[in-house]
């Protein structure tokens, strides 16, 4: 069975780049009727918050990854005390006392000397009792993993052949100097326990991922499938973390976003095949397919949601967004007409608003100076309703009988007058809704 699983550490909201590693690891169990957990990663008690914690949820609730079970980290402390005593058992886990200056001298040092900047393990040569006495001077080390210094091979599911050689990579702190477990040991000892079998996160984890691969071995844990997604860029290529306080999914949300669209875009964003929108996570899951990924960085623009957001609007029926009509305070015998007439016309839901306001309180005229006679004449003839769908034909054509204009400068000063707006649904369907038109209404705009 696969098992898969999202980590999130509850610091801080939800954003696209959450979004892929969450959705592709949801998509692989429900594509083989396996299993999804939520592993909310709250071992870091000072930043961890119970609002990120729900928000995490609303977030997956609204795109619709729904999690099998539910876990949290701080809850499974006395596991990471039991994986930690048995690597101390085996020599792999030892305790260090640099501070983060000295860590950075040596850095700097091995660099000018043109070696790669990895740990000396100067902290296995002291002796227990320089230990006891760097204790008492600067309080408990901090804890690394030794590792076996051979090159990590695996096969990853969307970068292939990967080798890392461990020379080049630092033995990782797994315990801080607190005493609070770091996300590799707790991460290592959750999927070992969980049998997780499969594990998507972005690309920035390769070099933990070869790290992880010998500690899931010390502790006698079975591998999982590794898969690497690229990152992320804006649309010009530059970092997203520049922008990630716009990506959250809550301000995309409230910008009127579907979850399908988004879902639609991370599924194939990054891949050989074009983006297509699907309605539902099961669409979704069917083609979804690792191997089709790239490696290179990808770009992610918000403005593609837009477009898709769209298309799914129209699959809606009336009985789908009947409350938002009704929360906008549109009539039940106006409502069909009302979304019939705009849904070509919103990119979200949020444009029904404008629309709505339009119909019911009526529109800020706009008339060009040169225009501003000839709305007077046309208004001197508008029927005083009610309007039907015949309206706006009838009265146009004595409009032009009278002006002499025809065309676009016929038709646009109404619209423009009548809506306030260039572009809209057909003035034949709009004009019935707008039973409220007033002489006085144009004659404020003079």
């Amino acid at each position: 069975m696969v098992i898969t699983r999202f980590a999130p550490s509850p610091t801080g909201l939800l954003h696209v780049g959450n979004v892929r590693a969450a959705l592709m690891n949801y998509l692989l169990a429900k594509k083989s009727n396996g299993v999804f957990i939520l592993r909310i990663d709250d071992t870091d008690q000072e930043r961890s918050k119970q609002e990120y914690i729900e928000a995490i949820k609303i977030d997956l609730e609204w795109l619709g990854l729904e999690w099998d079970r539910i876990e949290y980290q701080s809850s499974r402390l006395d596991l990471y005390d039991s994986a930690s005593d048995k690597l101390r058992s085996i020599d792999l886990l030892y305790e260090c006392f640099e501070t983060p200056s000295e860590l950075d001298l040596k850095r700097k040092k091995q660099l000018n000397m043109g070696k790669p900047p990895v740990y000396d393990r100067a902290a296995m040569a002291l002796s227990n009792e320089e230990k006891s006495k760097l204790r008492s001077d600067r309080g408990d080390g901090h804890w690394r993993f030794k590792l076996e210094r051979n090159r990590i091979e695996w096969n990853d599911g969307i970068l292939k052949d990967l080798s890392i050689d461990a020379a080049s990579v630092s033995d990782p702190v797994l315990i801080r100097a607190d005493g609070q477990y770091l996300y590799t040991l707790a991460s290592v000892v959750d999927d070992i326990e969980m049998g997780i079998t499969d594990v998507v996160r972005g690309s920035d984890h390769v070099t933990n991922t070869a790290t992880q691969i010998q500690m899931i071995k010390s502790l006698g844990g079975n591998i999982p499938n590794f898969s690497h997604h690229s990152l992320l860029t804006g649309p010009g290529g530059e970092a997203l973390s520049k922008r990630l306080g716009t990506l959250a999914l809550k301000d995309l949300r409230d910008a009127g976003i579907q979850p399908a669209a988004l879902c639609s875009l991370m599924a194939r964003l990054g891949s050989s095949q074009p983006v297509e929108l699907r309605l539902t996570l099961d669409e979704i899951a069917k083609d979804f397919d690792l191997s089709i990924f790239g490696s290179a960085p990808t770009k992610f623009d918000e403005k593609d949601l837009y477009p898709l957001t769209h298309r799914y609007l129209q699959t809606l029926n009336l009985s789908d967004i009947q409350q938002n009509l009704a929360s906008l305070g549109v009539p039940m015998n106006l409502a069909q007409s009302f979304w019939e007439i705009t849904r070509e016309n919103i990119d979200t839901l949020n444009d029904l608003s404008v629309w709505w306001d339009i119909f019911s309180k009526g529109a800020e005229p706009v008339i060009a100076e040169v225009d501003q006679e000839f709305v007077k004449k046309a208004l001197s003839v508008l029927p005083t309703g009610p309007f039907d769908e015949f309206t706006w034909s009838k009265w146009t054509e004595e409009v032009k009988q009278l002006t002499g204009r025809k065309g676009k400068g016929l038709f646009m000063p109404l619209r423009l007058a009548l809506t306030g707006r260039e572009r809209g649904p057909d003035m034949a369907k709009i004009l019935p809704l707008l039973q409220n038109i007033k002489a006085k209404k144009f004659q404020e705009s003079e």
